[in-house]
């Protein structure tokens, strides 16, 4: 049977139309609105051509933000790239009570961030939980809890964002362990290697693709930050993160829907890069690696 173009474009003009309505105009709208001064409960504005993106590169909290969260990015990538591969060797292993361990280190990565977030405050706060062990250990916890000091408040939301985020990562890396042929072990073990020269030899460059991937889905990810930075700081305390000053900018106290455009499109820039970094190095993996 036969199907005419015009049933195929009909078939397909409720998608067309939702693409066009929530993800490609609103694209374009806020791309123009960043070389404006547009105001969010304002009809008239003016075009300013660069200079909210003049003004963002001079602006301290924006500044802030960035720092942040690139704190926030190569701080807990790394340490969830680790225990997330620690995790995966552990589960890959036969034992009784496995699926028990596998589903209670994925648990976290399926909960909502808004009840972790919430949870881990009471956690965090003055005579909480944390601060409990903490002085048990012989550390000094700060006088109004981890979230409510500069020195702490920032690390804490990361500590607990590596704890949610390296069960989901863990799964990842199962898989690819998974797909790791066994005769290659069978003939390491006939040669004599070891446990440790296996995972260096054999596990780890085979993983280099996923991890790859997990690097770079959890870099895109960590860059756009902001429901535990809402839940648990509200961007206080030095935790102010590019999404969150966003929001804060176009949304909360000032309304400058243009100059929050234009940050929003530096932090797209930011992504995009990253991105086209992951699709570079995966189409050079074999010459790299």
């Amino acid at each position: 049977m036969k199907i005419s173009k015009l049933k195929v474009v009909l078939f397909s003009l409720p998608w067309i139309i939702t693409l066009g309505l929530f993800w490609l105009y609103p694209i374009i709208y806020s791309f123009i609105i960043g070389f404006t001064d547009k105001q969010l409960l304002s009809k008239s504005f003016n075009w300013v051509g660069l200079n909210n993106y003049i003004n963002l590169l001079a602006d301290d909290k924006f500044i802030e933000s960035v720092i942040n969260t690139m704190i926030f990015v190569f701080g807990t990538i790394p340490i969830t790239t680790v225990i997330a591969l620690l995790l995966a060797l552990l589960i890959n292993n036969k034992f009784k009570g496995r699926g028990l361990f596998r589903a209670g280190y994925f648990l976290p990565s399926i909960t909502s961030m808004v009840v972790i977030s919430l949870i881990f405050t009471n956690l965090y706060q003055r005579g909480g939980y944390i601060a409990m062990l903490a002085n048990l250990v012989g550390i000094e916890a700060p006088a109004n809890g981890f979230l409510y000091n500069n020195d702490t408040a920032l690390y804490s939301i990361m500590a607990m964002d590596i704890w949610m985020a390296a069960g989901y990562y863990m799964l990842i890396f199962l898989a690819g362990l998974k797909s790791i042929p066994k005769e290659l072990y069978e003939a390491a073990d006939i040669n004599g290697a070891s446990k440790v020269r296996q995972f260096f030899y054999i596990t780890l460059p085979l993983l280099k693709p996923v991890m790859l991937f997990i690097i770079v889905i959890n870099s895109i990810k960590s860059f756009q930050v902001f429901v535990e930075i809402f839940v648990m700081t509200k961007g206080k305390f030095e935790t102010s993160t590019m999404v969150y000053f966003i929001y804060e900018t176009g949304l909360t106290t000032k309304f400058e829907f243009g100059y929050a455009s234009a940050a929003a499109y530096l932090l797209f820039f930011v992504i995009a890069i990253f991105s086209a970094a992951q699709f570079y190095l995966l189409r050079q993996r074999k010459s790299i690696w």
